[in-house]
């Protein structure tokens, strides 16, 4: 296969992209990232909040029921 763009079985070159970490090219074994390191920092980012996805407020829940003993059925309620 060729990098030939005339060529129809041409296969295209992959774009080299950064490592989003560190900036350094990025390897095949840990891609998108350069290093074992850099996944585990990444990694890490998620486990702590660091990176979040936006979305909608959640809405805080009513005032739960008041707490008190079951009711049973021989209660007169």
């Amino acid at each position: 296969m060729t990098n030939d763009p005339t060529d129809p079985g041409a296969v295209a070159p992959k774009t080299q992209r950064p490592c989003p970490i560190c900036r350094k090219p990025a390897v095949d074994r840990y891609r998108p990232f350069c290093s074992a390191r850099c996944a585990d920092v990444d990694l890490g980012r998620w486990f702590t909040e660091a990176y979040r996805i936006p979305g909608a407020e959640a809405e805080e829940a009513e005032d739960p029921p008041p707490a008190g003993p079951p009711r049973g059925p021989d209660d007169d309620g």
